[in-house]
């Protein structure tokens, strides 16, 4: 069972995306019927901070049995925060926020989130870890202060491959591993790269610190699509992985392409 834990829909009649602006390429509505084939399931993940979105997207993932889950959104900081949790519908596999995009590179250990995402954890759902470089050192505090939480670091925390100044995100990319409560993704790497010049050799740095610190079976492939259309088409960007993966044993290309998804995302395959 091959699954692609990580890609975006949306849907630009029903809800504007105003990050899009800048960003032609992708700037129009791409739905389930738009996504390539290539892989037998997928985690369908939240784009915006939009309650709604998420009821939609889980609506979908009951119609649409490609869909073997949703990562959604909910207010971490909301004091009913695990009343809202409860009444959202089956197919809610893990939540996330744009962490990326809060000023405060602590953001994640503020209380009222802390006990946003112990609520998440509490009802066996993942977090999913969206993080720039900068705040993996909160995101190190975080895991080790929730031990009974699973979470699951978003595109490797989106290391600087334009630059190739990769040595301060290594070193906390292995801090964070070091939780065994942490799993991570091959995903979105192609757009943290040049994205007109990208090469495997402008990846394989990042993936090898990835494979060193995590194991296979604590990786998992994601497309990112169609946010990866910056830099590559769907089919180039599994190649990549693929590629980048081709020395290990068929269990381990297994694990990240497949297994390890089912199984921290406890998805019914």
């Amino acid at each position: 069972m091959r699954i692609d834990a990580h890609h975006h829909l949306w849907d630009l009649s029903r809800r504007p995306q105003e990050w899009l602006a800048e960003l032609p390429l992708i700037n129009r509505s791409f739905g389930l019927d738009d996504l390539p084939e290539g892989f037998d399931r997928t985690v369908l993940v939240q784009v915006l901070a939009d309650l709604d979105e998420t009821r939609e997207f889980l609506a979908l993932a009951a119609d649409n049995p490609r869909i073997a889950g949703v990562v959604g959104w909910v207010d971490l900081t909301a004091p009913d925060v695990g009343d809202v949790l409860d009444a959202l519908p089956a197919g809610l596999v893990g939540i996330r926020h744009l962490v990326q995009a809060e000023p405060d590179p602590r953001w994640l250990l503020r209380s009222d989130v802390q006990r946003g995402i112990r609520a998440v954890g509490d009802r066996g759902l993942v977090y999913d870890l969206l993080t720039l470089p900068p705040q993996l050192p909160a995101a190190i505090e975080l895991v080790n202060a929730q031990p009974n939480t699973r979470f699951v670091l978003d595109h490797l925390s989106k290391p600087p491959l334009a630059t190739g100044d990769l040595a301060d995100w290594a070193a906390d990319l292995r801090e964070l591993a070091k939780a065994p409560n942490v799993v991570a993704k091959l995903s979105g790497l192609v757009t943290e790269a040049n994205w007109d010049s990208w090469s495997l050799a402008d990846l394989r740095p990042a993936v090898e610190v990835a494979l060193e610190a995590f194991g296979p079976s604590r990786l998992m492939f994601g497309s990112d699509w169609p946010v990866c259309l910056l830099a590559a088409p769907y089919a180039d960007v599994t190649q990549a992985a693929e590629t980048l993966t081709s020395d290990l044993s068929s269990t381990e290309r297994a694990q990240i392409f497949g297994t390890t998804a089912a199984s921290v995302y406890r998805l019914t395959v």
